[in-house]
């Protein structure tokens, strides 16, 4: 992950626990309905466990992670369970998870890279496990006016990236609008993935 965009969440961590966006709950109940009960769910990113929290209340058993320690320590006080640091790619299970989420976070991952971390996420998600992910759209990488670093997809450029990385049953694609930490509207894209059997 890029240096810059990391320290930004560690250096801002409780400002940015502050923030409860409720727009993608829609979006995670549609996820989450074709999972078992029980379903081991992998969270990357999980920021302040907002996700966390709802997914565990709906009986799920998640492991929950985070790229900055100082997030991983809000969410863990506010789950009141352990969560995890860890950098997308030292992600190394084999077909531990049925299903993997992945909201707002792979989109700080640099182009070249995103390939390399999709693979192992493909990796650790069981035969017909579903993944989402979300990113904010472009066509070229760059920063943000808080100097964090995005790789702005296209979808095409995704439906590729995502081909490099694993067989995937299905791979949907939604667009929406959503506004930032910094206060800004950005168009989004909505990936749902399931990988082959």
């Amino acid at each position: 992950m890029d240096e810059d965009t990391l320290q930004f969440y560690r250096r801002n961590a409780e400002a940015y626990a502050q923030r409860e966006i409720t727009s993608r709950h829609a979006r995670m109940a549609r996820f989450l309905e074709p999972l078992p009960p029980g379903a081991a769910i992998l969270e990357l990113g999980c920021g302040a466990g907002g996700d966390t929290a709802e997914m565990l209340a709906r009986g799920f058993d998640v492991r929950a992670t985070d790229g900055s320690p100082e997030l991983a320590d809000i969410a863990a006080k506010r789950l009141g369970r352990p969560v995890e640091t860890l950098l997308f790619g030292d992600l190394n299970e084999v077909e531990a998870y049925d299903a993997v989420w992945a909201n707002a976070c792979l989109l700080h991952v640099p182009r070249d890279q995103l390939a390399d971390v999709l693979a192992l996420i493909w990796r650790a998600l069981r035969p017909t496990g579903y993944f989402y992910a979300s990113y904010k759209a472009g066509d070229a990488d760059g920063r943000d006016t808080l100097n964090r670093y995005y790789n702005y997809p296209s979808p095409d450029w995704l439906r590729a990236t995502y081909a490099q990385a694993g067989k995937w049953n299905s791979l949907d694609i939604e667009s929406g609008e959503v506004r930032g930490f910094d206060d800004k509207q950005a168009s989004m894209l909505f990936v749902v993935a399931r990988k082959d059997a």
